[in-house]
């Protein structure tokens, strides 16, 4: 499976732009799964009463490009749902299917959880024979809540995680990765938001050991899933086996 992700450069609370700019980067680009940064759509902004989809502009916007394109495309937006906000992170399929998880580990030191509403559930989406775990940003800190049960074989990571604290960004993608056996896709925005925050080209996927196999072009970024290649890993490396199995509530 073919993933290609965007680094996006995102017009701070300009949903038609943004739309606009990812068709003409997009353009010409063949994948099985496109991979967009966290709230692609407006930029990460706590102005939720102002920027958030109240009628799933985002959505339909990947519903469209995802039937043009044929393919899958996953990134996240801020969403209204009756009197609440949330972090969605949408996985829109060819044939519009809609699977979404709701960000659960909202981020308190920019006061995200003071006006979003984080999830419930974890989400594992399967597609083209891969499963897939959703999770957004800061997310990433959390290792038991995405810890591998033998239930998916990628993580997914749609993320707006400044310059400042890149390092922590990377170390993480690649621990995820070696501990779950896993491949892990970390895309990441670039730019500078609306709040003066530099957000630099980080964007990897990592195999199960660690070993990176993504490649980048311009503001893309590509890698190859072997779903065999992984499975033979885990054959060989049956580290899960001895994992400590929390639940999470």
């Amino acid at each position: 499976m073919k993933i290609i992700g965007l680094n996006q450069d995102i017009i701070w609370k300009n949903k038609i732009e943004n739309f606009q700019l990812i068709k003409k980067q997009l353009q010409n680009q063949e994948a099985d799964l496109f991979l967009l940064p966290e709230m692609f759509s407006t930029g990460f902004c706590m102005d939720a009463a102002e920027v958030s989809d109240k009628n799933e502009e985002s959505l339909e916007f990947l519903k469209k490009i995802s039937k043009e394109k044929n393919a899958a495309f996953s990134g996240s937006a801020s969403i209204k749902v009756n009197d609440q906000f949330f972090n969605r992170m949408y996985f829109v399929k060819p044939d519009s299917e809609v699977i979404f998880y709701d960000k659960r580990h909202l981020f308190s030191f920019s006061g995200e959880d003071k006006i979003y509403t984080p999830g419930k559930d974890r989400v594992i989406v399967e597609y083209l024979g891969i499963r897939f775990l959703l999770q957004v940003c800061y997310d990433l800190r959390f290792p038991v809540f995405a810890r591998n049960n033998d239930d998916y074989d990628a993580i997914l990571y749609a993320a707006s995680w400044p310059e400042k604290r890149v390092g922590a960004w990377e170390h993480l993608l690649k621990a995820r990765a070696i501990e779950n056996l896993s491949y892990v896709f970390g895309l990441n925005r670039i730019g500078t938001d609306g709040n003066g925050l530099s957000y630099q080209e980080s964007s990897h996927c990592f195999f199960g050991d660690g070993k990176e196999i993504s490649q980048k072009k311009g503001n893309l970024v590509s890698a190859e899933l072997n779903l065999e290649e992984l499975k033979d890993f885990r054959n060989h490396f049956q580290f899960l086996n001895d994992r400590d199995v929390f639940e999470i509530k």
